[in-house]
């Protein structure tokens, strides 16, 4: 009887967190996936110099997205110290680099960017903020990338980001609108005028932020930790 029931907690266990991810592939909202990502949100696992390199891709329940964008957002400091544009650049030669010069600013938390999405598709600024540790203002971009006509797809495409600021710290999403394919294998986009329903999971963000201190932080963390379990080990 104990066997069977915790055979059936067991079950239930796993049907409660099963059932997210099965409907996110059903509907395919945040079906796009950036690698590597801040899983958790700020400060782990990952943090890269600027420039910065993701690779971007959708899963099959949001294969293929059309319309791709890529959404932007910085710290208040991290926009103030920039001294130069910041730029998304692709591997391949026949993509056009993209310079990014418009720039808005967002200090209520209530408020969920960018404009022109499904709902349930944008993020708060409470969210943004929340991953980029910051309790200032926010400053964010969304802009069409990847050139005219393509979509996303299960396949990886490269891009780098770069971000000349002094105090760089920048999360990296994208969002897109969901196609389908036609007996040929074509591709049917939805019109350029239908909102957005395909983006980042909100907890996995690309993630710019070379803070040398932070780095160092977490650096003795790990080192401390190994200390200890190399003295445990001697006792």
């Amino acid at each position: 009887m104990k066997r069977l029931l915790l055979t059936m907690m067991a079950f239930a266990l796993f049907a409660i967190t099963v059932s997210p991810a099965l409907a996110e592939l059903v509907d395919g909202v945040g079906t796009i996936r950036i690698e590597p990502y801040s899983d958790g949100g700020y400060p782990y696992p990952i943090m890269l110099h600027s420039p910065a390199t993701f690779n971007i891709s959708v899963q099959p329940g949001g294969d293929p997205t059309c319309y791709p964008h890529i959404f932007l957002v910085m710290t208040n400091t991290s926009y103030q110290g920039l001294a130069d544009d910041v730029t998304v650049n692709w591997t391949s030669d026949a993509i056009p680099d993209l310079v990014i010069t418009t720039w808005h600013e967002e200090t209520d938390n209530s408020v969920k960017v960018p404009p022109g999405t499904v709902e349930g598709a944008a993020y708060t600024v409470a969210s943004l903020r929340s991953h980029l540790n910051t309790t200032e203002s926010i400053y964010w971009a969304f802009e069409p990338f990847l050139g005219a006509g393509t979509f996303l797809n299960r396949t990886k495409r490269e891009f780098t980001v770069t971000l000349p600021s002094i105090s760089p710290r920048m999360l990296v999403y994208a969002l897109g609108k969901i196609g389908e394919y036609d007996k040929s294998g074509g591709v049917i986009c939805p019109s350029p005028t239908a909102p957005f329903d395909n983006r980042v999971p909100p907890t996995q963000p690309g993630l710019v932020i070379p803070e040398l201190a932070v780095m160092f932080l977490i650096a003795s963390s790990f080192g401390a930790f190994a200390l200890y379990s190399l003295r445990r080990k001697k006792m």
